[in-house]
C-alpha cells in the first residue's frame, strides 16, 4: 500500500491536472463559438454556389470542356487531409488519418503500390500520422492554422487545381471532419477533382430556378468553377476547425470529470490509510501499556 505522503502527492498532482483541463475546456468553448459562427455563415453561400454551378452545368453544352471536369484514367492521386495542429482532442486526428489510409488502401491501392499517391497535409497532426506510416506527404501547408484565412487556404487549393490541370494529378480527394455539434463530428471523404455533376443537386436547382445568362453559360462556368473549388477546400478547413474545438472541449470535459473521480478515490484511500495508521499506533500503545502492567 502507498504511504500517506505518496497519496497526498498524487492528490495534489491530479488536482493540478484537473485545473488545467478545466481551463482548456473553457478556452476551447470560447474558440468553438467563433469557429461555429464562421462555418454557419459559410454553409449557405457554399450551398447556393454549388446549386448555381449544377444548374449551369446541366444546361450548358460547353460544360464538358472545362479543364476541371475532365475525367482521365487514374494514375496519380492527391489526397488533401485536413486535421489540427494540436492534440488533446480525443480521437479527432487519428480518425481522419485512419479514413485517409482506408481510402487509399481500398480505392487507390494500385496507385499507392506504384508510389503515385501524394498526401497534402493541412494541419501538423495529419502530416505526422501519415509520415510515420510511410506515405508521401506534402508538408507545405501544415501550419495553415497559424494564419487561417481564405487567402491562406486558397494557396493550397490552387496548388491542387494547378496539379490537376497540368496532369500531375488525375484525381483529388479531400478528407476531413464535418462539424455537427459539440459532441459529434462526421468523417467525410469527398472528391474535389474532377468535378462530377451531382444529379440530385442539379435537378433540385434547375427545377426551382430559371437563370438568364449573360455573357454565356460557358464563360460563367469557367468563372465560377475555380471559385467553387477553392471555397470547397476553405469550407472543409472551417468545418475541421470547428470540429477540433468541439472535440477538444468534449475531451477536456471528460478529463476533468475523470480527474474528479480519481481525486475522490485517492482521498478515500488516504483516509483509510490514515485510519489504519492511527489504529496501529493505538494498538501499539495499548500493547505497551499492558506489557508494563504485567511487568
Amino acid at each position: 500500500m502507498a504511504s500517506l505522503k505518496e497519496v497526498r502527492n498524487r492528490i495534489v498532482s491530479v488536482n493540478s491536472t484537473q485545473q488545467i483541463t478545466k481551463a482548456m475546456k473553457m478556452v476551447s468553448a470560447a474558440k468553438l463559438r467563433r469557429a461555429t459562427d464562421a462555418i454557419v455563415q459559410m454553409r449557405p453561400y457554399s450551398q447556393k454556389l454549388t446549386e448555381m454551378i449544377a444548374t449551369v452545368s446541366a444546361n450548358a453544352e460547353g460544360a464538358s470542356d472545362n479543364p476541371y471536369t475532365k475525367v482521365r484514367e487514374i494514375n496519380n492521386v492527391l489526397v488533401i487531409v485536413v486535421t489540427s495542429d494540436r492534440g488533446l482532442c480525443g480521437a479527432f486526428n487519428a480518425n481522419v488519418g485512419k479514413l485517409a489510409v482506408s481510402l487509399i488502401n481500398e480505392k487507390y491501392a494500385t496507385q499507392q503500390a506504384a508510389g503515385n499517391v501524394e498526401i497534402m497535409a493541412i494541419g501538423k497532426k495529419g502530416g505526422e500520422y501519415l509520415s510515420r506510416r510511410g506515405y508521401n506527404v506534402n508538408t507545405k501547408f501544415v501550419d495553415i492554422y497559424t494564419r487561417l484565412s481564405f487567402a491562406a487556404v486558397r494557396e493550397a487549393a490552387e496548388e491542387a487545381m494547378k496539379g490537376f490541370e497540368t496532369g500531375k494529378y488525375d484525381v483529388v480527394e479531400v478528407v476531413y471532419n464535418q462539424f455537427k455539434n459539440v459532441a459529434t463530428q462526421i468523417l467525410v471523404a469527398e472528391q474535389m477533382l474532377p468535378v462530377v455533376e451531382k444529379k440530385e443537386v442539379a435537378t433540385k436547382a434547375s427545377s426551382s430556378v430559371n437563370y438568364i445568362f449573360e455573357p454565356s453559360e460557358e464563360e460563367i462556368i469557367n468563372e465560377l468553377m475555380p471559385k467553387a473549388l477553392k471555397l470547397q477546400v476553405y469550407k472543409a478547413v472551417l468545418e475541421s476547425n470547428a470540429s477540433e474545438h468541439g472535440a477538444r472541449m468534449t475531451a477536456m470535459d471528460k478529463a476533468t470529470d475523470n480527474a474528479g473521480e480519481l481525486i475522490k478515490e485517492l482521498k478515500l484511500q488516504y483516509n483509510r490509510s490514515r485510519q489504519a495508521a492511527i489504529t496501529n499506533e493505538i494498538l501499539e500503545i495499548v500493547g505497551g501499556a499492558e506489557a508494563l502492567a504485567a511487568a
